[in-house]
């Protein structure tokens, strides 16, 4: 019994070692989104604020681009596989995180939907989940989980396959090219609006950001990500065969925002002449 507590006790709490700076492997996510972390985590998203303050911005990029069929490879508690399903497309939901696609559920049956989700590592991703897709979408800063440019490489690789022959791929990420060169000056306008809830990197060097999430209870958690470079993950779109990548800078075209807090790429199997 006693070793059953302490095994609890383990679960229920972020353990990164002696030197958490020093965690830096793609696996370290199975282990970060802890269940008291993750029944906290639609305080930080806070679904009200943010589907006004992105609108219909995803929904009208897979509706220009012909897709039905959305497979959701980062769903997180659900917040994009619930609106995309009420907005008519049909959703697979898959994640990394038992614990994250429990509360997807969850927050999906309350809003009347019962959501497909499957248990995946994006590495093996087309070992787990079946069938070709009209787009993938990787959003909420995801991609950023994976620590070394193989893991990169293998799941744009993975989500290229999900895909139909004139698929599309969205992906979004943090502007770490701010962070790692000016310093963190988030604004939180469009990706975490929860009110008294903060996202601030407590270090961050060109291998890791490390990101301190403080709760209004005072609680706190934390995750190591690795700062993608904007530049970085359009080239490796292109390299894994994609042939034409969009960025777009919080929901605009990148010219006509300084600073933006997100850059959302959409990467294409068909070149736009083939359309």
């Amino acid at each position: 019994m006693a070793d059953a507590k302490a095994t609890a006790a383990q679960v229920a709490e972020q353990d990164y070692g002696d030197d958490p700076l020093k965690v830096r492997t793609t696996d370290t996510y199975q282990n970060e989104y802890v269940q008291s972390f993750v029944e906290k985590w639609d305080e930080l998203i806070d679904w009200d604020a943010r589907a006004e303050s992105e609108g219909d911005f995803f929904i009208e990029a897979l509706r220009a681009r012909g897709a039905k069929k959305v497979l959701d490879v980062a769903t997180g508690t659900g917040f994009h596989s619930v609106r995309l399903r009420e907005a008519g497309f049909e959703v697979v939901s898959a994640d990394g995180s038992a614990e994250m696609l429990a509360m997807a559920f969850e927050n999906g049956r309350r809003r009347g939907h019962v959501l497909r989700t499957v248990l995946a590592d994006w590495r093996w991703l087309n070992r787990d989940v079946h069938g070709k897709y009209d787009a993938v979408i990787c959003l909420g800063n995801s991609f950023t989980h994976l620590h070394s440019d193989r893991d990169r490489r293998k799941a744009l690789a993975e989500f290229y396959a999900a895909l139909r022959h004139d698929g599309v791929l969205i992906l979004d990420q943090r502007n770490y090219d701010m962070i790692l060169d000016d310093g963190f000056k988030s604004k939180h306008q469009f990706y975490y609006c929860g009110d008294n809830v903060k996202a601030e990197p407590e270090y961050c060097d060109d291998g890791l950001a490390r990101f301190c999430y403080s709760f209004p209870d005072g609680s706190q958690y934390h995750l190591n990500m690795f700062p993608l470079r904007k530049e970085y993950v359009t080239r490796l779109m292109g390299e894994v065969g994609f042939q034409s990548v969009t960025t777009m800078a919080d929901f605009q075209e990148t010219y006509r925002q300084d600073d933006p807090d997100f850059f959302i790429h959409i990467a294409e199997k068909l070149h736009p002449d083939e359309r």
